[in-house]
């Protein structure tokens, strides 16, 4: 085990002052992602900052409406919180998809978009992985890939991001608060993630030392139909092959407002904005839902054993349009 310095912060400046910005430090909340990686041999800080200590843990409505979610709220206090399940329910069927209820017991807010890929090229220290090592090159393309990506990815990394949440979040249109040594900033839930490119060891946009406050949720999209499904190997406790949050609101007969992203397809969630945009003022019919989601598909380019992704995410997506415009017209 390779020692390292353990701090219990009790503030953010604290927690800012003692992660330096170093890159061998790190923030630690649930640790439900980073302890299992130190065993990996994956991660080696040396330093971690706890954050447990902080008051990031409540969950408040905001003035206008919306809600504002503090980064060490755990999984499940959140997912069966009371105005998360009537304003926003993909939310809270997002969380209850993913992992376990000892592990949402543990895991936070903050903590669950950070999490890194599950990608067991990336796990084992003993393969390439440009993500893990830059430059040893990407075992996965030519290797076991079937839960790999086939939109956005690069020649440098076809992994996926885990979050069943993030993908939610992306959908409704949330944002994510940071702090760090330069002061604070907001960042749209829909743009924290980043595609892989030539740097997929840089999984956000969050910079050096840079704390994760809290997630919001607009008030424009409280109360809005909206929904969460999750295709998987197994009924629990597995991560998503492809996911769907979609959120659809019809007024006389037409689309006023569209938010479809996938899960499991990419290296962040994707937002499916070709598919909005067909969308966006149509009557939501089954062919109008089937046309614009094929249209966002047509740009996948799947691997040698993941083609079987594009037509389960097609079908999962308009699914869920349907289903939702369904309950419009009821």
């Amino acid at each position: 085990m390779k020692p390292f310095a353990y701090v219990r912060a009790t503030g953010l400046p604290e927690a800012i002052a003692a992660h330096g910005a170093r890159p061998g430090s790190r923030y630690l909340g649930g640790g439900t992602n980073l302890v299992d990686l130190m065993k990996l041999g994956v991660e080696a800080p040396d330093t971690l900052v706890d954050l447990t200590g902080l008051p990031l843990r409540s969950v408040e409505e905001t003035a206008d409406g919306g809600l504002r979610i503090g980064s060490g709220v755990r999984n499940s206090d959140l997912a069966v919180h009371p105005l998360v399940r009537t304003r926003y329910p993909a939310l809270s069927q997002a969380l209850l998809a993913g992992a376990s209820a000892q592990l949402r017991n543990v895991a936070t807010t903050g903590g669950n978009l950070l999490q890194r890929t599950r990608c067991p090229y990336f796990q084992d220290v003993s393969k390439p992985c440009n993500k893990r090592d830059p430059g040893s090159g990407c075992g996965a393309r030519d290797g076991v890939h079937r839960g790999h990506a086939v939109l956005g990815h690069s020649a440098q990394c076809i992994a996926t991001h885990p979050s069943d949440m993030a993908v939610a979040l992306s959908a409704l249109d949330a944002a994510v608060e940071l702090q760090g040594p330069d002061g604070a900033r907001t960042v749209a839930a829909a743009a924290f993630h980043r595609l892989p490119g030539d740097r997929p060891d840089v999984d956000t946009v969050v910079e050096p030392g840079e704390i994760v406050t809290a997630v919001t949720l607009p008030p424009e999209r409280a109360g809005l139909p909206s929904r969460y499904r999750k295709a998987r190997d197994r009924a629990s406790y597995a991560f998503a092959l492809a996911s769907v949050a979609a959120v659809l609101d019809v007024a006389e007969g037409r689309v006023r407002h569209v938010a479809l992203a996938f899960g499991g397809l990419a290296h962040r969630p994707w937002r499916a904005e070709a598919a909005e945009e067909r969308l966006r003022g149509a009557v939501p019919t089954e062919s109008a839902v089937r046309e614009a989601v094929e249209a966002e598909l047509d740009r996948a380019e799947p691997l040698r054993d993941n083609t079987f992704k594009v037509p389960l995410a097609r079908n999962l997506a308009c699914d869920v349009l349907n289903s939702l415009a369904r309950g419009a017209r009821s």
